[in-house]
């Protein structure tokens, strides 16, 4: 798509509603599953513990209520947008009073829009749970490939570059000129693409993981002693736990024919991450309920997305090591990342210097719990974090606003400002993370 064309927009109401014959053969499938005989050794050592996927698939068929799942669902506002020959399916939930702050988030793999769902009732009403700070308009796009977002197939493939397009146009699409961006996983990576390709529209963005490394490379700055130790860290994580990654790159189809056939499959390749990816101790039903991880399992399922979901990574050539940013790759508006890096296999904890190599960072705070999916573990964390940072941004606007008219009344005759020196919001830090004026 070209960088500046705009693209038509036409956006319906929709509803989750799966056919029951679809349910009912899904649980046939889960009751006659074939399953591996136990792995030597400790349990998930070598992947998906065959006794607690047992138990799962056991409670799927017999106990696991689909359609209680999909009502809870559909309390929000789905709808579908046709974006040019594009169809994104997304929830649009808008502030409980007043003019909320448009903020699009999305998600990542193996996830989808209802690990963000927690979120829409703190943001679109944040005074009613106790957060002091603005409320929000909220939009949960599903990424193409996932849940009810076909996939498109386009010349080079859809990308953190192209998925960031869509959002733009989505936003644009539903009237909204500004707007913030964030979420984790491969929805940082599009968030970030957003501020790198087209910064103009962005009043700021909130990151719960850096989905993409900074350029390094000849020119930058040497890496810090805190960088080393988070990329060892990282090297460890990807011994282990990047197996995934280079099936995805490279030969998604393949194994998408086992996913998309076996209900037991799906559910161990997707529920063993998150297990790995959170801060659950070992134990997802610590951190998840069941009926949450089978809501999760169930989109992937009823909409044979599996496949589809994993062509993220051939796309965007993880395993290849892409994209690679470079030297003069900066996205340039102001950023918080909320790291949460309790993950039962840790992948280390990034410090903000690494950071500040691609963002504006204006908020950095480290979380005393939850991982990966931090929108489902810890969504009050979440939340607080959006909300304080973005009342920080905008009682600086309200500040910058006030200051250029007092400028433009302090101005000589030829425009030359009568202040000596420039003036500050004179806001006090707040927690150390967080200052108007960007400099912590």
């Amino acid at each position: 798509m070209a960088a500046r064309e705009t693209l038509s927009f036409h956006a319906e109401p929709f509803g989750v509603r799966i056919d029951p014959a679809v349910i009912e053969d899904l649980r046939a499938r889960v009751r006659s599953a074939r399953l591996p005989e136990p792995a030597p050794g400790e349990p998930w050592a070598q992947g998906t513990d065959r006794n607690w996927l047992s138990g799962l698939l056991t409670y799927w068929a017999e106990g696991f209520d689909w359609f209680a799942a999909e009502r809870e669902l559909n309390r929000f506002a789905h709808y579908r947008a046709r974006i040019g020959s594009t169809v994104v399916h997304f929830v649009h939930e808008t502030a409980r009073a007043g003019t909320g702050i448009p903020l699009i988030l999305g998600h990542g793999w193996p996830s989808c829009f209802a690990e963000l769902l927690p979120l829409v009732p703190l943001l679109t009403d944040p005074a009613a749970h106790g957060i002091d700070g603005p409320a929000f308009d909220v939009v949960i796009p599903s990424l193409p490939g996932y849940g009810f977002s076909p996939r498109p197939d386009v010349a080079g493939g859809v990308t953190y570059r192209y998925v960031a397009r869509l959002w733009r146009e989505l936003m644009r699409g539903l009237g909204y000129p500004r707007y913030a961006a964030g979420g984790g996983d491969f929805g940082a990576g599009v968030a970030t693409f957003m501020a790198l390709d087209d910064p103009g529209p962005l009043l700021g963005l909130h990151l719960t993981n850096l989905e993409l490394a900074p350029y390094t490379g000849p020119g930058s700055r040497p890496l810090s002693a805190a960088e080393r130790q988070f990329l060892r860290q990282s090297q460890r994580w990807d011994q282990t736990e990047l197996g995934y990654t280079a099936i995805q790159s490279t030969k998604p189809q393949t194994v998408g024919y086992a996913l998309n056939d076996s209900p037991a499959g799906l559910a161990a390749w997707i529920l063993e991450k998150w297990r790995s990816w959170s801060d659950c101790g070992g134990d997802p039903e610590s951190r998840f309920t069941r009926d949450f991880l089978l809501t999760v399992v169930t989109l992937y399922w009823v909409t044979s997305t599996i496949t589809s979901s994993m062509r993220d990574y051939y796309d965007n050539r993880r395993w290849q090591g892409e994209p690679r940013l470079g030297p003069d790759d900066r996205a340039r508006v102001p950023t918080a990342v909320a790291v949460f890096p309790h993950m039962l296999v840790p992948e280390g904890q990034p410090p903000r210097e690494w950071a500040e190599r691609l963002y504006d960072i204006r908020r950095w705070t480290v979380m005393p719990q939850g991982g990966h999916f931090a929108a489902a573990e810890a969504p009050g964390l979440v939340a607080r974090d959006i909300v304080t940072f973005f009342a920080c941004l905008d009682r600086l606007r309200r500040v910058s606003t006030r200051s250029r008219r007092r400028f433009a009344r302090a101005a000589g005759p030829r425009g030359r400002c009568a202040w000596r020196t420039p003036r500050s919001c004179g806001r006090k830090p707040s927690a150390g993370t967080c200052r108007c004026s960007g400099a912590n």
